[in-house]
């Protein structure tokens, strides 16, 4: 399927650390000015593209006279704080030069897991691709924090793939895409033309991070792959140092590794349910209201649940566990743990006698849940 680029209207280009940065030392304008160049090429043939770009944290380290990442969350937020500003200003000055406008977006996984700021984000995506501008988004390492932080770009972009519904997302980084093995320590490592996103042997193909100036590894790639598939979206991992390399998937050629998304696009709600709230706790299921949500695509009742962990309040995301605590289905719950513990293998009817009140029969309608 070496058209899954040439038949894409809407992309998600990532760009890595090593691509931008002259692998740490400081950002490389001239590459920059390259990307700049082949999307406003992908722009004026009618596409809508949004660039996911790595590099605020190395340039910052490089302004700053850093030699090594530091491990300080603060000091981590500095440089990304000092390097986020000439990396935008680049950006903007190399678009400029082929007539587009540019927008800085920063994101943090709180924004795409709140359903409010998550809808916002994407109507604003959506108008800024509708006016020709480019958006040019990274994590807000500014102010994120460990615990609402993605991770990596990859991840990011990924996310952004299905906030935004794009037809595939394109992975750069300085390998010529996903090896069998790691090509670094084995010459006989051969190159994965193309696989299903969803093929749990990739995790194993995939090494860890070439870099300690890029967070993100092949894994995170892989894992980014199976995550814009969700929504529909295939996904190429492939070298950013070839020449002209987004044209040339434009045009059709067969570079990198393509993962291929062999699931229909899932509703923008129920896509949001699976991949971007962060799940609050878990319940554990019996294998009769398993059947009732796989094969009858019924809401899950109390009487099907036999265990509950974590905290949550009403409204709040959960998971749901066959009995070998395999996940299955996440979806939003209508009662809080404690009262959840309470009505456990409970029939609805008797809801109303356990606590006193009833606000719905079931436990998590089907409306709101999601099948993984």
């Amino acid at each position: 399927m070496s058209n899954v680029i040439a038949n894409a209207k809407r992309l998600v280009v990532k760009v890595g650390s090593s691509l931008v940065t002259n692998q740490g030392q400081g950002l490389d304008h001239d590459a920059l000015s390259r990307w700049a160049s082949q999307i406003a090429q992908l722009r004026h043939d009618g596409r809508d593209v949004v660039l996911v770009s790595s590099g605020a944290i190395a340039a910052g380290m490089q302004r700053l006279g850093w030699k090594r990442r530091p491990h300080a969350l603060h000091e981590l937020q500095a440089a990304a704080a000092v390097g986020q500003m000439g990396l935008i200003q680049i950006y903007e000055s190399c678009f400029r030069q082929h007539q587009l406008m540019t927008s800085q977006i920063l994101l943090t996984h709180e924004d795409l897991a709140d359903r409010k700021r998550y809808l916002n984000a994407r109507s604003t995506l959506r108008t800024l691709l509708a006016l020709g501008v480019i958006p040019i988004i990274n994590e807000n390492d500014t102010v994120a924090i460990d615990e609402i932080r993605f991770g990596d770009n990859d991840t990011l972009a990924a996310m952004v793939t299905n906030l935004i519904e794009a037809d595939a997302l394109v992975i750069l980084t300085d390998q010529a895409g996903l090896y069998d093995k790691d090509p670094r320590r084995d010459p006989g490592a051969k190159l994965v033309a193309e696989a299903r996103a969803a093929d749990p042997a990739l995790e194993q193909m995939a090494g860890g991070a070439g870099s300690h100036y890029a967070l993100g590894g092949m894994l995170t790639k892989v894992l980014a792959a199976r995550r814009a598939a969700r929504s529909g979206a295939h996904t190429v991992i492939v070298s950013g140092r070839d020449d002209d390399v987004l044209m040339r998937l434009a045009r059709g050629e067969a570079l990198g590794t393509r993962l291929i998304a062999e699931k229909p696009t899932m509703a923008a709600r129920k896509q949001w349910l699976a991949d971007q709230l962060q799940v609050r706790g878990s319940l554990v299921l019996d294998d009769g209201a398993v059947k009732a949500l796989r094969v009858s695509g019924k809401s899950l009742l109390p009487i099907g649940v036999h265990e509950v962990a974590g905290e949550f309040e009403r409204g709040e995301a959960v998971r749901c566990l066959d009995e070998r605590h395999r996940e299955i289905a996440r979806g939003l719950v209508n009662y809080n743990s404690a009262e959840t513990r309470r009505i456990l293998r409970t029939p609805s009817s008797e809801i109303e006698a356990k606590l006193g009140y009833v606000d719905e029969p079931e436990l998590i309608h089907r409306d709101n849940l999601v099948l993984l």
